[in-house]
Parts: structure tokens; sequence; C-alpha cells
């Protein structure tokens, strides 16, 4: 059965893609399609939750690196 999602075409680096494939891994509710290392094809309607999910990971991220350099 064919299914058919409105999507938004994401170009991104790689290591922003992996964070999203990591992200979708664990709720499979936002990516449609990955077309190459740099392009994903992101469900239309999960655009603005995935944002968020990816923001909160940078932050994250930014802060772990923060603190290992005051160290």
């Amino acid at each position: 059965m064919l299914r058919i999602y409105p999507g938004v075409l994401v170009q991104c680096d790689p290591s922003i893609k992996s964070i999203i494939v990591k992200i979708d891994n664990e709720e499979h509710a936002f990516i449609v399609e990955e077309l190459d290392d740099q392009t994903l094809v992101i469900k239309e309607n999960m655009m603005t939750t995935l944002k968020m999910k990816l923001d909160e990971v940078l932050k994250e991220t930014q802060n772990n690196d923060e603190s290992s350099s005051d160290e």
C-alpha cells in the first residue's frame, strides 16, 4: 500500500543529519526518506517538534563541551 506524507527537504551537515537520525531512531516519527549523507525528507507536520529536539541535543552538547574545557 502506498502512503503519501507531505514532506520538507532538509539539507544539513552530515554531523547534524546523524543527530536527526538518532532522534528519529528513538520515535520513528520524523524521517520520511534519507536521500544522501546531507539530505533528508522530514514529515512536514513534525518539523517544529524535530527542531525543538535538535536544539535540546545541541545545547546539551555545547554545555558538555564548555564544562570539559573548564577542567
